[in-house]
């Protein structure tokens, strides 16, 4: 099976509501799509949304890399040596790692199909089915709380609260203000998103447990490159602290667990560059008793179904992050991971599932 062609495309699609974190504000949700075609006719997916604030790609910095760089080390060669191929994309260029996971997830695709497999079940089928959390994005206490509460209605029963623009200590009342809306069953992970030094994290983080607020976990409290800083952190509290924005590659999972700097990993292919690279911070994880989330940026299903398979095929990946899709006003994507509220299922094609997407723009044929 040869890889025959690679087809780059363009999609938009408006969010319900921005997405505001201490990085970021997202309006609508843009992503470079990748189709390649193999010689036998299968079609694999991949994509990558530009998330210039914590991985440095842009959209065209993405179309850039897959047409120029990785294009004509694929066109014409084996998938069923995807080792080879992958390794290649990998050592064929520094950074790109969202370039990377687009061709990555198409490649698994494809493989997956070939074996007549779903891809979770091509990569270790743990489990059939996940639960993912639901974000609120950081605002005002009052329509936190009202956010919050709406999610909750609407089935969800976990919670990821996004903090860090403001002070520390208007992050508490945002806390507070979901937690006396949504009562104590609910889960809340807290994510910082680098925005508190780290005093302020420590300082915050104890007066949330003082207050019993009963934060599930909180995400990347200080600014990625400080992993003293998150050591620091990580062993002041009693709240398990978990590593995002530090960890991109298996090097950087190796440092911040052997320093024990993080209580917990979270994992996103466009990280890592793709599924290849993140089942080894998760094997490595794993190796040190540390439990991995997978989570994503804000992708359509076409990237977040490749993160659900990889997530729902191990074992030591505990915790789902993928509420993406459920944020846009409409859904472009043709089969891939289905949602029924908080529950997500896979199809029983082989693959990612995938038939194709919709309302995408083509810049791009090769081969």
């Amino acid at each position: 099976m040869l890889i025959r062609s690679i087809e780059v495309m363009r999609q938009s699609t408006p969010l319900k509501k921005p997405f505001k974190t201490a990085l970021r504000t997202v309006v609508n949700a843009e992503s470079v799509l990748v189709r390649i075609q193999a010689d036998d006719g299968r079609v694999g997916w991949g994509e990558a949304p530009a998330t210039i604030v914590i991985t440095g790609d842009s959209l065209d910095s993405i179309h850039s890399a897959i047409v120029n760089t990785f294009t004509p080390l694929l066109v014409g060669k084996s998938l069923l040596a995807y080792e080879q191929l992958l390794q290649a994309v990998h050592h064929s260029m520094i950074g790109s790692s969202s370039a990377k996971a687009a061709v990555d997830m198409a490649i698994y695709d494809l493989v997956a199909q070939y074996c007549g497999l779903p891809l979770y079940q091509f990569l270790g089928g743990y489990k059939d089915r996940i639960e993912t959390d639901f974000t609120v994005s950081v605002n005002a206490p009052k329509e936190m709380g009202e956010d919050a509460l709406r999610y909750v209605q609407d089935g969800f029963n976990v919670l990821k609260i996004k903090v860090g623009k403001d002070d520390a200590q208007e992050d508490i009342e945002r806390i507070k203000e979901i937690r006396s809306r949504v009562g104590s069953a609910v889960k809340i992970r807290v994510d910082a998103n680098q925005g508190w030094q780290v005093k302020d994290a420590v300082r915050a983080i104890r007066r949330m447990e003082d207050l019993g607020l009963d934060i599930e976990l909180v995400e990347q409290p200080v600014k990625a490159h400080d992993i003293e800083g998150l050591k620091a952190v990580t062993d002041a509290v009693e709240t398990p602290v978990m590593a995002d924005e530090s960890v991109f590659s298996p090097a950087q999972a190796f440092e911040v667990l052997k320093r024990r700097a993080a209580d917990l990993i979270n994992i996103k292919l466009m990280k890592s560059g793709g599924i290849y690279k993140a089942q080894i911070i998760n094997h490595i994880a794993e190796e040190f008793g540390v439990e991995c989330m997978v989570g994503s940026m804000i992708e359509s299903r076409v990237a977040v179904t490749a993160a659900a398979h990889l997530a729902a095929s191990k074992k030591n990946i505990t915790r789902f992050d993928f509420d993406a899709p459920l944020m846009m006003r409409s859904d472009i994507v043709v089969g891939g991971v289905r949602y029924d509220g908080r529950i997500m299922t896979f199809p029983d094609e082989p693959g990612l599932g995938i038939r194709d997407v919709l309302h995408s723009r083509t810049i791009g044929v090769v081969g």
